[in-house]
């Protein structure tokens, strides 16, 4: 095998190989259990079991035909684990696990055992591989709502927290490696290479945000625990959060989080807080609320306002985020309401 050959080889296989060690980590060793992180290694696992498949295939093409299958079949379990992580994480519950994965194992299983594929190589590859591969994109895209509160915080300039980039880093690096085994007939089969680079950048960051001051950013949901606010820190919270409102410091449409605790005179970690455990919510959902307030009264007193005109004097950026806050706050669009309160 060439110098140049045997460099690729241990970098993918390597890249395989830290895949299942991160899958281990996450289903043993993580330091706070959680089910979310149970999806997460097996994520890991198919993904890894697909990776070693195609880098072994690619310097071996005499690959037993039923590992060739195994690596396959792995695939049709990468969305599912991908949609169940994500969706766990964003609604703190155990999500209906059976329906996302035994279905797809059962059919998977059932086709591998009447059409295997050292006897149907064209079936798989006319038609299985793609209804897999048309499958794995579906649960990309039914992912995407689940990241659609870490965009909005990246478009209104609101700082991303740790675990938010994580997600995000998972997200787009099996939409990579998806995209990357899709276009495989246009590019190299030795996809695996590129999915290394998705698997170190995942071990990279580990160890970055492991290290780093502050909480363990996989449990960063639980970073207020046992930290109470003193209710004189809450009354003082309360008392000033109607300056706020009051100087309208909201129509700014870069207003952060930090802006408002330096007008607040608290810690951005304490109005953090405040706001998520008192008020049950996020500081952008929270900015976006006084905003339609302001748009309500404007529609309620006037009548020649543009939809693009209304968002921007409410404090909004664009006209589309204003539409989609003010119909999910108020359940109406902006004409619908005013064609209600004038009735």
């Amino acid at each position: 095998m060439p110098e140049s050959n045997q460099l690729l080889f241990f970098f993918s296989v390597l890249g395989a190989f830290n895949g299942f060690l991160l899958s281990l980590y996450f289903a043993v060793y993580a330091k706070k259990k959680i089910f979310t992180n149970y999806f997460l290694s097996l994520l890991l696992l198919v993904l890894s079991i697909r990776i070693i498949k195609s880098v072994f295939f690619y310097f071996n093409p005499h690959l037993s035909n039923i590992f060739i299958q195994v690596g396959l079949s792995a695939c049709v379990l990468i969305g599912p684990f991908l949609f169940l992580y994500l969706k766990s994480y964003a609604e703190d519950e155990k999500p209906n696990w059976v329906k996302h994965v035994i279905p797809y194992v059962a059919v998977i299983t059932i086709l591998g055992f009447f059409y295997p594929y050292v006897e149907n190589r064209i079936l798989w590859s006319n038609w299985i591989i793609k209804a897999i591969s048309a499958q794995w994109f579906i649960y990309i895209v039914l992912s995407l709502k689940y990241l659609q509160p870490i965009i909005q915080k990246f478009k209104e300039k609101e700082s991303l927290r740790k675990i938010d980039i994580w997600l995000m880093s998972i997200y787009f690096g099996v939409a990579f490696i998806w995209l990357a085994y899709t276009t495989s007939a246009y590019t190299s089969y030795i996809a695996g290479a590129l999915s290394f680079t998705f698997v170190l950048y995942i071990i990279i960051l580990l160890l970055i945000f492991r290290n780093s001051s502050g909480v363990d950013f996989f449990q960063e949901k639980e970073r207020y625990k046992n930290k109470e606010i003193d209710q004189k820190t809450l009354n003082i919270i309360e008392q000033k959060l109607s300056i706020i409102i009051e100087k309208e410091l909201f129509l700014n449409p870069n207003f952060t989080l930090e802006e408002a605790a330096k007008e607040l005179k608290v810690t951005k970690h304490i109005l953090s807080q405040y706001v998520n455990e008192i008020l049950g919510k996020s500081f952008s959902n929270l900015i976006k609320e006084y905003r339609i307030e302001k748009a309500k009264k404007l529609l309620e007193t006037e009548k020649n306002y543009t939809i693009e005109s209304l968002g921007y004097d409410s404090g909004f950026n664009s006209k589309s985020t204003f539409f989609i806050a003010f119909k999910k706050i108020t359940g109406l669009t902006p004409a619908e309401y005013q064609k209600s309160y004038s009735k």
